[in-house]
């Protein structure tokens, strides 16, 4: 109990909350939309879609300042390719939430004159350059231990020492040993693997909106759901977050 007391009394525990409410309410209308009788169900899950959805909005009113302070962080960090996509992620939220909160604005009534799609494709655009600086750093991260792994299989017998026998197929080349490598890599390290998954889900909704990749709100909700309970996992779990 009091962890989850813990957890709710922290911004990004209680924003995560409401984003899984949200996406959940988002597939389960998508699935019911058209069977009988639940129009009424339909209507009502989104009206609170919608709350969860402006809710988000005025909690993170204060997030670009911590944007720019992540931002300064990592450009102490001493790798130059985490420190540059870092770097880029943080700063590119920031103008994200620079726009979210003149969306928020616009919806509330205070800025009525505001360019609504305007806006909304300057925020997506900037939301989905921070995802991609976001996997191009997971990329490095793995592949600098893919890396590792092969130089340590070169030069020693074994690997991993549960793991030998499959790892040996890792000197034969193919698509089969690489996936297999990267299996063990990802088995090893979760924080790598449940931030490679919530950035990857967290794709779907700016791909459709940018119009690159159109799906629809189920798939949409789908890895809105799945993004947010990694996120609820890192939060109460921190070990499980990948460090910067």
């Amino acid at each position: 109990m009091e962890g989850f007391v813990d957890f709710t009394n922290r911004s990004q525990g209680r924003d995560q909350l409401f984003r899984a409410t949200q996406y959940t309410c988002m597939l389960l209308s998508y699935l019911i939309e058209h069977k009988a009788d639940k129009e009424k169900l339909v209507m009502k899950l989104k009206q609170l879609e919608t709350s969860m959805s402006s809710g988000r909005k005025m909690f993170r009113l204060g997030n670009m300042v911590h944007a720019l302070v992540a931002a300064r962080r990592t450009t102490q960090l001493p790798d130059v390719v985490p420190r540059f996509c870092l770097t880029a992620s943080n700063l590119t939220r920031a103008l994200y939430f620079i726009c979210d909160a003149v969306l928020w604005l616009k919806s509330i009534g205070l800025r009525p004159d505001v360019d609504k799609l305007k806006w909304r494709n300057w925020a997506t655009k900037c939301y989905y350059f921070s995802l991609l600086m976001n996997l191009a750093r997971d990329w490095y991260e793995i592949s600098w231990r893919l890396e590792q792994a092969v130089q340590e299989e070169k030069t020693k017998n074994s690997f991993w020492d549960k793991h030998n026998q499959e790892l040996n197929c890792v000197r034969c080349d193919g698509l089969h040993s690489f996936l297999l490598l990267l299996f063990q890599i990802l088995k090893r390290h979760p924080p790598l693997l449940l931030d490679l998954v919530k950035n990857l889900c967290d794709l779907s909704g700016p791909l459709d909106t940018l119009g690159i990749c159109k799906t629809n709100p189920g798939v949409i909700g789908f890895c809105g759901v799945l993004s947010s309970l990694v996120g609820i996992l890192t939060i109460a779990s921190p070990q499980l977050k990948l460090k910067q």
